[in-house]
């Protein structure tokens, strides 16, 4: 099951689990204040001030270190071992980030005594409440009983979803066969309902009936559907389902008119002003902040390569907002007259082009910093689809459809389909990552960035997609 959270959509098992840690945090300072001082609650903030102020820090900066580490995120697949070694880095960062938020704000300073315990609790609670919900999300207790009413081609992606992550909403209880469409699916997922719709959904207990219908001017059964919606069965079209579950949109199913006439796609003033602002104060601080590994970088780079004509700033042509070019900049990573005759080409896996420095720079991101630069300038949003280059854009645009769509929102450095594929070097890895692309563009918000910004951590510290 899903819940729809400022303009997002969210398990509801990953809501319910940071509302358990978010408390577990929270009373770990209290707890771990009275196992250091050995005094009831009173005396302890007689003594050492409100434990309130200092809990709420405690929880706040565990709950963005626990995302930084893709702790919070449904797609995550990691193993018992990797999922321990997540909660240790997360925790031991939050209390690198507490440490130095308690140096700069004396009043609200948190011995280290109780810094120490409080982690402790917190990992280990973490771990029990892991093992908990893990239980949970592989039974039934946060999964809708869900049914399609359909057997076309559009019912083939339910078949591409077959890891347990990708079905943590729901639980698939078969598929009804309207008059006149071709079998997709096994045989021994088809549902008979000699006595209709709404009774078979009683009798399944069904709670949400996709319908997924080739075309819906013929055979739709609307008043079998009214009476599926008027007893509390949700009833739902394919795109919105597939789009709530798996956080994309599915390219097969779309149409013009759901474009037009669908939600999202907001880009009023008070979005174009929140992005621009996050961008611009956001982009300015990591400039200051990295200037001296940008320094560094440049220095390594010169001496490795750059005497031989090609420079340290590698200027490339790229598409950004409603098809507008722009010049994107990098730390050179690849020799020098990497492309023959200046003909594009994808990055590839160990790509023999890269230089040593530029093999390491790629792998940490750092090649990626100047683009702040064009952040800085508006060519770019810290958070959107990924800026091509203008030949693979106009061979992409002529196959696959709504591909211009994605430049109607600046590029970005960091994205939702970053997040959700890895990195893309073929015509089949930009439909996959344009429905990504497509998702954030309909959904995007300013909390919706930052939670982008935050879970991006993920990607550099782990060093994952780099080529």
């Amino acid at each position: 099951m899903r819940i729809r959270l400022l303009g997002h959509y969210f398990h509801s098992s990953v809501v319910s689990l940071v509302l358990a840690e978010s408390l577990l945090f929270f009373a770990s300072v209290y707890v771990s204040a009275l196992l250091r001082f050995g005094m009831p609650l009173e005396e302890v903030t007689a003594k050492e001030g409100a434990l309130a102020p200092r809990a709420l820090i405690f929880a706040a900066v565990a709950l963005i270190s626990f995302l930084a580490l893709g702790l919070y995120t449904a797609r995550q697949r990691a193993r018992a071992a990797g999922l321990g070694l997540r909660v240790v880095l997360a925790v031991l960062a939050a209390m690198a980030v507490i440490a130095i938020l308690f140096y700069l704000l004396p009043d609200f300073t948190l011995g280290r005594g109780v810094l120490v315990i409080a982690a402790g609790i917190s990992f280990v609670g973490s771990l029990l409440l892991r093992l908990l919900f893990a239980r949970l999300v592989d039974g039934q207790t946060f999964k809708k009983q869900v049914l399609v009413y359909g057997y076309g081609s559009r019912v083939q992606a339910f078949s591409k979803l077959r890891r347990a992550s990708d079905r943590r909403g729901y639980n698939l209880v078969g598929f009804v066969c309207p008059p006149g469409e071709t079998l997709n699916v096994p045989a021994e997922e088809l549902l008979v309902a000699p006595e209709g719709l709404r009774a078979l959904c009683e009798r399944l207990a069904v709670e949400e009936v996709v319908v997924a219908m080739e075309d819906r001017r013929k055979n739709l059964p609307v008043k079998e559907l009214m009476q599926c919606r008027l007893i509390g069965i949700h009833v739902i079209d394919f795109i919105p389902f597939m789009e709530r579950e798996t956080g994309r949109i599915f390219l097969d199913a779309l149409s013009p008119s759901w474009l037009i006439f669908g939600t999202g796609f907001r880009r009023d003033g008070l979005r174009l002003f929140t992005s621009r602002a996050l961008d611009f104060v956001a982009s300015a601080v990591l400039v200051a902040v990295t200037l001296p590994v940008m320094a560094l970088t440049a220095l390594v780079i010169w001496l490795e390569d750059g005497r031989k004509g090609g420079g340290v700033l590698y200027r490339q042509e790229r598409v950004g907002l409603e098809g507008k070019p722009f010049n994107l900049l990098k730390f050179r990573s690849m020799r020098v007259n990497a492309e023959v005759a200046g003909q594009a080409q994808w990055a590839q896996q160990n790509d023999p082009r890269v230089t040593r420095i530029g093999a390491f720079i790629r792998k940490c991101r750092i090649d990626e910093l100047p683009q702040l630069l064009n952040v800085l300038r508006g060519d770019m949003s810290l958070v959107g689809p990924r800026p091509e280059r203008p030949q693979f854009v106009t061979a992409l645009e002529a196959k696959i459809p709504y591909y211009e769509q994605r430049h109607s929102v600046k590029p970005g450095i960091a994205g939702w389909a970053q997040l959700c594929y890895p990195y893309g070097a073929s015509e089949e890895d930009a439909v996959q990552k344009l429905q990504y692309d497509l998702y954030y563009v309909k959904n995007n918000s300013l909390l919706f960035d930052l939670a982008i910004l935050v879970q991006t951590a993920e990607v550099v510290f782990l060093g994952k997609g780099a080529r």
